[in-house]
């Protein structure tokens, strides 16, 4: 496994605070408000990132391209989660790092026109930033924001180039 980018103290501070627009609410007032983003800019993919965001987007209709989970919540194991996927892609990717088969994982799915969910062996939360870099020119990635409602972030070239910002403050190595 090749680690590319590992999180820095400094960075994991900065990356607490939401990349996009924080929805405040519980999951049923943030999906209404959601779902008139989703009706008013109609973006070309939904990503979500995350097991419950994934979980309630998907029980809510939302159709989603590509989901990331890591069947954990909060750092506890769960059940699971049944999510709708043509695809389904399994990878490693330890905790603060974003490993390049993730990166390839995750840049596969959003070329192809399959819904596809990434199961991560490790730790999902970081994956939100690749996710951004390789979506498609505004689309929405989503991902909860514990126990304040959920991120959506438009993945606009000024995004991405912040983005970018972001994986070159963080360490980059190469290990095997």
């Amino acid at each position: 496994m090749i680690v590319v980018y590992r999180l820095t103290p400094e960075l994991r501070r900065k990356l607490k605070n939401p990349i996009g627009t924080l929805i405040r609410g519980s999951f049923s007032e943030t999906v209404k408000i959601f779902k008139i983003m989703v009706e008013k800019e109609n973006p070309p993919r939904i990503i979500s990132v995350g097991d419950i965001v994934s979980k309630n987007l998907a029980k809510n209709n939302i159709l989603l391209q590509l989901s990331i989970i890591d069947n954990r919540v909060m750092r506890k194991n769960i059940r699971p989660i049944a999510l709708p996927a043509d695809k389904t892609t399994m990878v490693k990717n330890p905790p603060g790092t974003i490993t390049e088969e993730t990166r390839t994982a995750i840049r596969k799915a959003l070329e192809s026109n399959r819904r596809t969910k990434i199961v991560v062996d490790g730790e999902e939360d970081l994956l939100t930033l690749i996710a951004i870099l390789y979506a498609p020119e505004n689309s929405f990635i989503v991902y909860g924001q514990p126990h304040e409602g959920m991120v959506v972030v438009k993945a606009t070239h000024e995004k991405k180039a912040e983005i970018v910002g972001i994986l070159k403050a963080m360490e980059n190595v190469s290990k095997s």
